[in-house]
Protein backbone atom coordinates (compact mmCIF):
# COMPACT_ATOMS: atom_id res chain seq x y z
CA UNK A 1 0.00 0.00 0.00
CA UNK A 2 3.14 2.29 0.07
CA UNK A 3 3.29 2.12 -3.99
CA UNK A 4 1.75 5.06 -5.61
CA UNK A 5 -1.06 3.76 -7.64
CA UNK A 6 -2.17 5.04 -11.13
CA UNK A 7 -5.71 3.88 -11.79
CA UNK A 8 -6.50 6.36 -14.87
CA UNK A 9 -5.98 3.58 -17.49
CA UNK A 10 -6.35 -0.16 -16.16
CA UNK A 11 -6.43 -2.70 -18.54
CA UNK A 12 -8.28 -6.42 -17.81
CA UNK A 13 -7.03 -9.00 -19.41
CA UNK A 14 -9.45 -11.16 -22.07
CA UNK A 15 -9.05 -13.45 -25.15
CA UNK A 16 -7.36 -14.55 -26.79
CA UNK A 17 -5.09 -15.25 -24.09
CA UNK A 18 -2.23 -15.69 -26.64
CA UNK A 19 -2.48 -12.10 -27.66
CA UNK A 20 -2.58 -11.01 -23.93
CA UNK A 21 1.01 -10.35 -23.39
CA UNK A 22 1.43 -7.98 -26.33
CA UNK A 23 -1.00 -6.09 -26.04
CA UNK A 24 -0.07 -5.92 -22.26
CA UNK A 25 3.00 -4.74 -23.28
CA UNK A 26 1.85 -2.12 -25.40
CA UNK A 27 -0.99 -0.54 -22.77
CA UNK A 28 1.79 -0.75 -20.34
CA UNK A 29 3.96 1.71 -22.71
CA UNK A 30 1.24 4.04 -23.38
CA UNK A 31 1.23 4.59 -19.69
CA UNK A 32 -1.99 1.80 -18.32
CA UNK A 33 -0.90 2.19 -14.53
CA UNK A 34 -2.47 -1.32 -13.63
CA UNK A 35 -2.56 -4.73 -15.41
CA UNK A 36 -5.53 -6.92 -14.06
CA UNK A 37 -4.68 -11.04 -15.71
CA UNK A 38 -7.99 -12.39 -15.95
CA UNK A 39 -8.78 -14.80 -18.31
CA UNK A 40 -11.67 -17.27 -17.71
CA UNK A 41 -12.77 -20.26 -17.85
CA UNK A 42 -8.99 -21.12 -17.08
CA UNK A 43 -7.05 -23.68 -15.14
CA UNK A 44 -4.64 -22.37 -12.63
CA UNK A 45 -1.39 -23.84 -14.45
CA UNK A 46 -2.74 -21.80 -17.71
CA UNK A 47 -3.18 -18.61 -15.42
CA UNK A 48 0.14 -19.22 -13.62
CA UNK A 49 1.58 -19.06 -17.42
CA UNK A 50 0.00 -16.29 -18.70
CA UNK A 51 0.07 -13.94 -15.09
CA UNK A 52 4.70 -14.87 -16.03
CA UNK A 53 4.28 -14.11 -19.17
CA UNK A 54 2.25 -10.28 -18.45
CA UNK A 55 4.58 -9.85 -15.69
CA UNK A 56 7.88 -10.32 -18.01
CA UNK A 57 6.24 -8.17 -21.43
CA UNK A 58 5.08 -5.23 -19.01
CA UNK A 59 8.27 -5.04 -16.87
CA UNK A 60 10.50 -4.50 -19.96
CA UNK A 61 7.58 -2.30 -21.37
CA UNK A 62 6.86 0.17 -18.18
CA UNK A 63 8.48 -1.13 -14.97
CA UNK A 64 6.37 1.69 -13.05
CA UNK A 65 2.80 -0.41 -14.52
CA UNK A 66 1.79 -2.58 -11.83
CA UNK A 67 0.42 -5.91 -12.56
CA UNK A 68 -2.32 -7.73 -10.56
CA UNK A 69 -3.88 -11.33 -10.59
CA UNK A 70 -7.79 -11.72 -10.82
CA UNK A 71 -9.20 -13.76 -7.91
CA UNK A 72 -6.15 -16.26 -6.83
CA UNK A 73 -4.49 -14.47 -3.99
CA UNK A 74 -2.44 -17.80 -3.52
CA UNK A 75 -1.22 -17.24 -7.21
CA UNK A 76 -0.36 -13.95 -6.96
CA UNK A 77 1.70 -14.47 -3.45
CA UNK A 78 3.50 -17.01 -4.77
CA UNK A 79 5.17 -15.13 -8.30
CA UNK A 80 4.98 -11.76 -6.24
CA UNK A 81 8.80 -12.73 -5.42
CA UNK A 82 10.11 -13.37 -8.42
CA UNK A 83 7.76 -11.62 -11.01
CA UNK A 84 7.22 -8.39 -11.91
CA UNK A 85 3.23 -9.02 -10.31
CA UNK A 86 2.11 -6.76 -7.76
CA UNK A 87 -0.97 -7.87 -5.85
CA UNK A 88 -4.48 -9.05 -6.58
CA UNK A 89 -8.27 -8.07 -7.30
CA UNK A 90 -10.94 -9.91 -5.51
CA UNK A 91 -14.46 -10.17 -5.54
CA UNK A 92 -17.00 -10.40 -2.94
CA UNK A 93 -17.32 -13.87 -2.71
CA UNK A 94 -13.51 -14.28 -2.92
CA UNK A 95 -11.19 -14.16 -0.03
CA UNK A 96 -11.54 -11.88 2.99
CA UNK A 97 -9.49 -8.61 2.26
CA UNK A 98 -7.91 -8.70 5.64
CA UNK A 99 -6.69 -12.43 4.90
CA UNK A 100 -5.74 -11.46 1.59
CA UNK A 101 -3.71 -8.57 2.75
CA UNK A 102 -2.31 -10.84 5.65
CA UNK A 103 -1.06 -13.07 2.73
CA UNK A 104 -0.20 -10.74 0.43
CA UNK A 105 1.87 -8.59 2.65
CA UNK A 106 2.22 -4.60 3.47
CA UNK A 107 3.25 -3.56 0.33
CA UNK A 108 1.16 -5.40 -1.98
CA UNK A 109 -1.83 -3.69 -4.07
CA UNK A 110 -5.38 -5.22 -3.51
CA UNK A 111 -8.99 -4.33 -5.16
CA UNK A 112 -12.15 -5.38 -4.37
CA UNK A 113 -15.37 -4.88 -6.55
CA UNK A 114 -18.46 -3.09 -5.65
CA UNK A 115 -20.83 -2.10 -7.94
CA UNK A 116 -23.86 -0.72 -5.75
CA UNK A 117 -23.87 2.05 -2.38
CA UNK A 118 -24.20 -0.16 -0.09
CA UNK A 119 -20.92 -2.42 -1.85
CA UNK A 120 -19.45 0.59 -1.23
CA UNK A 121 -20.15 1.67 2.35
CA UNK A 122 -19.11 -1.87 3.65
CA UNK A 123 -15.87 -1.79 1.62
CA UNK A 124 -15.09 1.72 3.66
CA UNK A 125 -14.52 -1.34 6.70
CA UNK A 126 -11.26 -2.14 4.46
CA UNK A 127 -10.32 1.52 4.12
CA UNK A 128 -6.81 0.42 5.60
CA UNK A 129 -6.41 -2.89 4.28
CA UNK A 130 -7.19 -2.59 0.18
CA UNK A 131 -6.02 0.23 -2.20
CA UNK A 132 -9.05 0.56 -4.48
CA UNK A 133 -12.25 -0.32 -5.50
CA UNK A 134 -14.13 -1.82 -8.63
CA UNK A 135 -17.06 -0.34 -9.42
CA UNK A 136 -19.88 -1.61 -12.37
CA UNK A 137 -20.92 -2.50 -14.56
CA UNK A 138 -20.69 1.35 -16.07
CA UNK A 139 -23.04 -0.36 -18.86
CA UNK A 140 -24.17 -3.62 -19.55
CA UNK A 141 -21.42 -5.88 -20.98
CA UNK A 142 -21.05 -10.00 -21.74
CA UNK A 143 -17.77 -9.71 -20.12
CA UNK A 144 -18.41 -10.63 -16.56
CA UNK A 145 -23.25 -10.84 -15.28
CA UNK A 146 -22.33 -9.08 -12.02
CA UNK A 147 -26.09 -9.28 -11.48
CA UNK A 148 -26.38 -5.75 -10.74
CA UNK A 149 -27.94 -2.88 -12.31
CA UNK A 150 -25.52 -0.90 -14.64
CA UNK A 151 -24.92 2.09 -12.80
CA UNK A 152 -24.65 4.68 -15.90
CA UNK A 153 -22.66 7.83 -15.75
CA UNK A 154 -25.14 9.79 -13.32
CA UNK A 155 -24.38 6.81 -10.67
CA UNK A 156 -20.64 7.38 -9.95
CA UNK A 157 -20.82 10.89 -8.43
CA UNK A 158 -22.93 9.20 -5.18
CA UNK A 159 -20.43 6.17 -5.12
CA UNK A 160 -17.50 8.56 -5.49
CA UNK A 161 -18.57 10.59 -2.28
CA UNK A 162 -19.71 7.64 -0.16
CA UNK A 163 -16.22 5.96 -0.85
CA UNK A 164 -13.06 6.04 1.41
CA UNK A 165 -11.11 4.79 -1.38
CA UNK A 166 -10.26 5.42 -4.93
CA UNK A 167 -13.11 3.97 -7.02
CA UNK A 168 -12.20 2.37 -10.67
CA UNK A 169 -15.47 2.30 -13.24
CA UNK A 170 -15.53 -0.81 -14.91
CA UNK A 171 -18.02 -2.46 -17.43
CA UNK A 172 -18.11 -2.03 -21.09
CA UNK A 173 -16.31 1.15 -21.07
CA UNK A 174 -15.36 2.71 -24.05
CA UNK A 175 -12.08 4.61 -24.45
CA UNK A 176 -13.93 7.65 -25.48
CA UNK A 177 -15.74 7.33 -22.15
CA UNK A 178 -12.58 8.41 -20.07
CA UNK A 179 -13.21 11.97 -20.49
CA UNK A 180 -16.42 11.80 -19.01
CA UNK A 181 -16.50 9.19 -16.16
CA UNK A 182 -13.43 11.53 -14.81
CA UNK A 183 -15.46 14.17 -14.43
CA UNK A 184 -17.35 11.85 -11.87
CA UNK A 185 -14.43 11.86 -9.63
CA UNK A 186 -13.26 8.27 -10.54
CA UNK A 187 -9.53 7.35 -10.28
CA UNK A 188 -9.74 5.54 -13.75
CA UNK A 189 -11.39 3.41 -16.33
CA UNK A 190 -11.28 -0.15 -16.73
CA UNK A 191 -11.17 -1.58 -19.92
CA UNK A 192 -11.51 -5.16 -21.60
CA UNK A 193 -12.70 -5.71 -24.82
CA UNK A 194 -11.29 -2.26 -25.81
CA UNK A 195 -7.89 -3.21 -25.36
CA UNK A 196 -8.22 -6.47 -26.86
CA UNK A 197 -9.62 -5.22 -30.11
CA UNK A 198 -7.39 -1.77 -30.51
CA UNK A 199 -5.66 -1.07 -33.49
CA UNK A 200 -2.90 0.83 -31.31
CA UNK A 201 -3.55 -0.42 -27.45
CA UNK A 202 -0.26 2.28 -26.95
CA UNK A 203 -2.34 5.17 -28.04
CA UNK A 204 -5.55 4.46 -26.48
CA UNK A 205 -3.71 4.17 -22.96
CA UNK A 206 -1.85 7.43 -23.20
CA UNK A 207 -5.44 8.79 -24.49
CA UNK A 208 -7.21 7.87 -21.62
CA UNK A 209 -4.25 8.80 -19.32
CA UNK A 210 -4.85 12.42 -20.81
CA UNK A 211 -8.05 12.59 -20.82
CA UNK A 212 -7.81 12.02 -16.68
CA UNK A 213 -5.44 14.55 -16.78
CA UNK A 214 -6.97 17.18 -18.52
CA UNK A 215 -10.56 16.52 -16.30
CA UNK A 216 -8.26 17.21 -13.39
CA UNK A 217 -6.91 20.02 -14.86
CA UNK A 218 -9.60 21.85 -15.30
CA UNK A 219 -9.77 21.06 -18.97
CA UNK A 220 -12.58 20.63 -21.29
CA UNK A 221 -14.77 17.46 -21.57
Amino acid sequence: MSRPLDLRCYFVTGQPAEEVPRIAALAAAGGAGVIQVRSKPIEESTLESLACAVADAVAQANPATRVLIDDNVHLAARLMPTHHIHGAHIGQDDMDPRDARALLGPDAIIGLTTGTLDLVQEANEYAGVIDYIGAGPFRPTPTKDSGRAPIGLDGYPALVEASRLPVVAIGDVHASDAADLAATGVAGVAIVRGFMRADDPRAMAAGIAADFDRVAAGGAL
